[in-house]
């Protein structure tokens, strides 16, 4: 199969992946062996091929927004899927299920936790193998790269709007607007809030509006209204800032991102008294993605999603880099 791998660790100018062919890796035991339709380009992944996050598995494929039909099953799967299903592997592959966080709900913070594309083979590649208890079902009446971005973008994004614990008809402050912004966004309108996004670009300003957020404005630029909650998209710290000055008395600003650029020093009059608070998001639980794709089914969501072939994956990731994509970038596999 046609495979991209990380060689090392590297500004992805600098070209840190390579394209190759390698064997199908076979199911093991209650492993799922699928074919990739569509993957989608994360911003994580281009963290993993940076380097920002540690080398948790040398030479990894990256990718872990992955839709694809199951080919084969291995033994002691739990008889969910059947060869042929139309199915999506996200971010988290496996929690132990014992831990005290496992127990209470929250896996999501499991010691033990690893993921797709980072601690295993992800789906910048033809085929996957991935733990049968982590693939999900898909909802219908989406395309293959429609469907992609929901398995992270949309997931995390979900996630990170149950943290900034909105109130119900809320005004919502989005800082940047990518992949994960612009579905997060849509679910946020569809339950009543009222949206204003900041961040860079023209492109994306406008995205905002077509998508119906109530205005959009400069990435660093002054709230219109007071927030009743923020959710911080793009992995600027400096930003955190201007979103915590944003909140109103009792808000709430969650951070999207795995990575962060350092955060400058805070005042606490101007950014926390009254109650603001700052929270983390980390990865998901899988209640909260099956949660999101059963929102996605039954309130359709308009993904921008501009794809590249296979063999483009390291473009699609300069693009990103660079801030040429609009929306979430999709790998067309097959």
């Amino acid at each position: 199969m046609r495979t991209w791998r990380v060689r090392t660790p590297a500004p992805i100018d600098s070209d840190p992946l390579e394209f190759c062919t390698t064997a199908i890796t076979q199911p093991g035991s209650g492993e799922l062996l699928i074919a990739v339709r569509a993957c989608g380009v994360c911003r994580t992944d281009l963290h993993v091929v940076e380097g920002d996050l540690p080398v948790h598995h040398p030479h990894v494929t990256p990718g872990h927004e992955v839709v694809g039909e199951v080919v084969a099953l291995g033994d002691q799967t739990n008889g969910d899927f059947v060869v042929g299903d139309r199915v999506g592997v996200a971010w988290l592959r496996h929690t132990c299920g014992r831990c005290q966080f496992c127990i209470r709900g929250a896996e999501n913070l499991c010691p033990q936790s690893r993921y797709t594309g980072w601690d295993a083979d992800g789906g910048y590649a033809e085929f996957i193998t991935a733990p049968a208890d982590y693939v999900y079902r898909l909802p219908a009446d989406y395309t293959d790269a429609e469907l992609a971005p929901l398995l992270c973008a949309g997931i995390i994004g979900y996630r990170s709007l149950l943290r900034a614990d909105l109130p119900i008809g809320g005004r919502l402050g989005i800082y940047g607007f990518g992949g994960s912004a612009h579905i997060t966004a849509q679910v946020a309108i569809a339950r009543g809030a009222q949206v204003h996004v900041m961040t860079r670009g023209e492109a994306a300003q406008q995205l905002a509006l077509e998508l119906g957020a109530a205005s959009a404005q400069g990435a660093a630029d002054p709230a219109p209204v007071p927030l009743d909650a923020a959710i911080l998209f793009a992995p600027i710290g400096e930003l955190v800032l201007p979103a915590l000055e944003a909140l109103d008395r009792g808000g709430t600003l969650a951070i999207a991102g795995i990575h962060l650029s350092d955060i400058p020093e805070l005042n606490y009059q101007r950014h926390l008294f009254r109650e603001r608070q700052v929270r983390s998001v980390t990865s998901n639980t899988r209640a909260d993605a099956r949660e999101f794709l059963a929102f996605a089914g039954s309130h359709h969501i308009h993904v921008t999603a501009p794809t590249y072939p296979l063999d483009q994956a390291q473009r699609a990731l300069s693009d990103l880099a660079a801030g040429r994509i609009t929306g979430a970038a999709v790998l067309q596999v097959s």
